[in-house]
């Protein structure tokens, strides 16, 4: 299951009721992450160099702790850095099954509920794939219209 900011507790509610063995993966950009211990080099000394990367460890660890808390049950935990969307295809490898939750537009049905990254993971992924909604799924009438190509004349 892949824990994402925002939108992991959907995943958890639909791992619950599953059985079987669950990986709770979180990914942290490494530009992200290389952006946190940039203020050492311009702020001398006077701050610790890991002070960032300890910070965002500890933000790690409470975000997957809280995922656990709430799955109600074992759960290993893996940690990456890189590119978001390719580290998760990557901990694909092997998996029966990534649960994942739309991160773009979640107002209305369609292609912009999915962002890039969760495009390419969905894309991409070498097992199967469980797509949820983070909150309640949008109505039918938030369907975009057909192409006008599609339309009669």
């Amino acid at each position: 299951m892949w824990v994402a900011e925002g939108t992991w507790p959907a995943c958890v509610d639909a791992v619950r009721p599953l059985a079987g063995d669950v990986t709770l993966l979180h990914v942290v950009d490494a530009a992200t992450a290389a952006a946190l211990s940039a203020p050492a080099g311009l702020l001398g000394r006077s701050v610790r160099a890991d002070e960032g990367e300890f910070l965002l460890a500890r933000a790690e660890r409470e975000l997957l702790d809280a995922a656990a808390a709430r799955l109600g049950r074992d759960a290993e935990r893996e940690v990456r850095r890189g590119r978001p969307e390719r580290e998760v295809v990557a901990a694909c490898a092997g998996v029966d099954l990534l649960v994942l939750a739309r991160d773009g537009d979640r107002s209305r049905l369609g292609p912009r509920s999915l962002g890039h990254h969760t495009r390419f993971v969905v894309d991409h992924a070498p097992c199967q794939v469980l797509l949820v909604w983070p909150e309640s799924t949008p109505g039918l009438g938030t369907l975009p219209p057909p192409p006008h190509h599609d339309q009669k004349r």
